[in-house]
């Protein structure tokens, strides 16, 4: 990254990112109260650092070791003394700020009547953004895949119920885009476009919907070290979108762990997390554990851990659900969650 001195000019910060680019990079320029950092993007084997430093208005160039520098709080302290967290407004929501943000609703929408009803209920338990899955990523290719899965009129259809329910029960919405070809029609539709875990490496997924400038909630796939998940983030940083929220879904299990919970939540990765990135972190406890016996339990721990939220899968009647019944848990449960973790929060940032 090149560090300009606080007097550079805005000649002398436009001829450093043309000098960039004559190496075949990209600039990403942000610029704080004091000065302007300019992180460079693409193979810096190609870059001369000396040249750089030898520039009108540059202080230093500084070699930076991490992958995922433009998400990093090495990176923003540079520029923003004050950026321990970057604060992601949607609609009448801040994720990242001093108070916990919630996330619930339905793991696929089936019907207006049920995603309305859904919408009603966790809105009453506390919740803050809506969420309900049209394209589902599925292991078998014999269960439900969503209403998206009928042809783009049903999917439409699904989007506008969605986005009717938000604007009905004053909620921002947020869905999973699964594939390229449904970024522009999700677009239309949501708050927060969501890339699910089977997808966190699909690296024109993540460029492609990073262009549209909408908050993403990215989940750590199964599979990742907290380092993979960071550089892949990195990836929708570098198409200048840095309103990411990464969410912790659990991990594979170890043995016969499976046999116990869907997957191994890594409660560890919150905080760990919090120390590389200036990035909200949410945690996922219905698809960490697959289980809504323990939902109360983990949301709790991952509050206390220092989540900035969470995303709840939430239904009237979980028994009903198409999909993931058996980690659903009630809007009247929901709200348990809520006053607890509220509760923990208190504590914590008092």
């Amino acid at each position: 990254m090149i560090i300009m001195k606080s007097e550079a000019t805005k000649e002398e910060i436009a001829n450093v990112v043309k000098e960039i680019r004559k190496f075949g990079l990209e600039a990403d320029v942000s610029r704080g109260e004091y000065r302007t950092v300019i992180g460079l993007i693409g193979d810096e084997r190609k870059v001369d650092f000396a040249h750089f430093a030898t520039l009108p208005g540059v202080k230093e160039a500084v070699p930076v070791e991490t992958p995922y520098k433009l998400i990093s709080k090495e990176y923003s302290k540079l520029f923003d003394e004050e950026g321990e967290r970057r604060q992601i407004s949607v609609g009448n929501v801040n994720i990242g700020g001093d108070d916990l943000v919630f996330i619930a609703g339905p793991c696929t929408i089936e019907s207006k009547p049920q995603l309305f009803r859904i919408a009603d209920g966790v809105k009453k338990a506390g919740a803050h953004i809506l969420r309900g899955g049209i394209f589902k990523p599925r292991s078998s290719v014999h269960s439900f895949q969503g209403l998206g899965a009928n042809g783009r009129e049903e999917a439409e259809e699904a989007l506008s119920w969605l986005h009717e329910a938000g604007q009905k029960f004053e909620m921002p919405v947020v869905t999973e885009v699964r594939g390229e070809t449904q970024i522009d029609l999700v677009a239309e539709y949501v708050d927060i476009m969501q890339i699910g875990a089977r997808n966190m490496y699909d690296q024109d997924l993540l460029t492609n919907v990073a262009r549209k400038k909408k908050p993403i909630l990215l989940k750590r796939h199964f599979g990742a070290g907290i380092d993979e998940f960071l550089s892949f983030a990195e990836y929708i940083a570098a198409e200048g979108n840095k309103d990411i929220i990464l969410c912790e879904r659990g991990i594979l299990p170890v043995g016969k762990g499976k046999n116990y919970t869907r997957y191994t939540f890594d409660v560890t990765a919150v905080p760990v997390i919090q120390k590389e990135t200036y990035l909200p972190v949410l945690a996922d406890p219905s698809h960490a554990t697959g289980r809504r016996d323990l939902i109360f339990n983990m949301s709790c721990a991952a509050i206390a851990a220092g989540a900035s939220g969470l995303m709840i899968e939430t239904h009237y009647n979980p028994s009903e659900a198409l999909v993931d019944a058996q980690q659903m848990i009630t809007p009247d449960e929901l709200k348990e969650v809520i006053d607890a973790c509220q509760g923990i929060h208190k504590v914590i940032i008092h």
